[in-house]
């Protein structure tokens, strides 16, 4: 009773916080755009584009890390921030007609929701609920949208199917919650590096499992990238 007390006065402080609402609703809005285009990546196999995203985005998040908190940034991470700009650059210019637009939204929607969470400084459980509130309306709209033209598979006709769209919110924001309260006690840089678990298990899925085509400009970037994650990597176990 004292916790549900304690965090009722919380939820209620900040709804009458005008700023810390508005920055909320902002990093609602950004973790919505960054589910949206995951699922979107999932239905159009392109899963290993999504995880590009998920692989650029730790090294994003160190830089905002140096920028916004002065965390240590050294020649060894600076050259793996070089290394991820190369590698985008790299996509860029061989594929000129076709923008990697999936993994650059995945990879900044997340860097800077980190940054907005981190920068708010609001209970974790708190701020994702009121951040669901806020996204709420637009998955309701978005639902409204997907039943009308006869795409719904949440239907008591296949209970094995609604089962495991029931179970897809609990594994994604059990992870989230973690995740933020990750980067809330050690920092966006540390946490940003131990979340490349999911990026590697993303690609290996989509390359081993859904058969998704995985050209040869794709791979020279993975590998700069993987290139910079093991400098970073390195660097970190060397200063810890």
């Amino acid at each position: 009773t004292t916790l549900l007390f304690s965090k009722w006065s919380i939820f209620k402080s900040i709804v009458n916080d005008k700023k810390k609402l508005f920055i909320l609703f902002i990093s609602g809005f950004l973790i919505f755009i960054n589910w949206g285009v995951w699922i979107y990546a999932v239905s159009q196999d392109k899963i290993i584009d999504a995880s590009f995203g998920y692989f650029i985005m730790p090294i994003i998040s160190v830089l905002l890390g140096y920028i916004f908190f002065k965390e240590v940034l050294n020649k060894k991470r600076i050259f793996s921030i070089l290394l991820v700009a190369i590698s985008i650059l790299y996509l860029l210019i061989v594929n000129f007609k076709s923008l990697p637009w999936v993994g650059l939204t995945v990879a900044f929607s997340w860097a800077f929701y980190n940054l907005v969470r981190k920068k708010i400084n609001v209970d974790t459980d708190i701020g994702l609920l009121i951040e669901s509130l806020f996204i709420l309306p637009f998955a309701l709209i978005t639902f409204y949208f997907i039943a009308s033209k006869g795409y719904n598979d949440f239907q008591l006709k296949d209970p094995s199917m609604m089962l495991f769209i029931y179970l897809a919110g609990p594994m994604t924001v059990i992870p989230l919650f973690l995740y933020v309260r990750g980067v809330e006690l050690c920092g966006l840089g540390p946490s940003g590096m131990i979340f490349y678990i999911t990026p590697t298990l993303q690609f290996l899925l989509g390359f081993f499992y859904y058969d998704e085509v995985f050209s040869f400009n794709k791979l020279v970037s993975f590998i700069i990238i993987w290139f910079a994650v093991i400098i970073y990597l390195r660097d970190l176990y060397e200063t810890n």
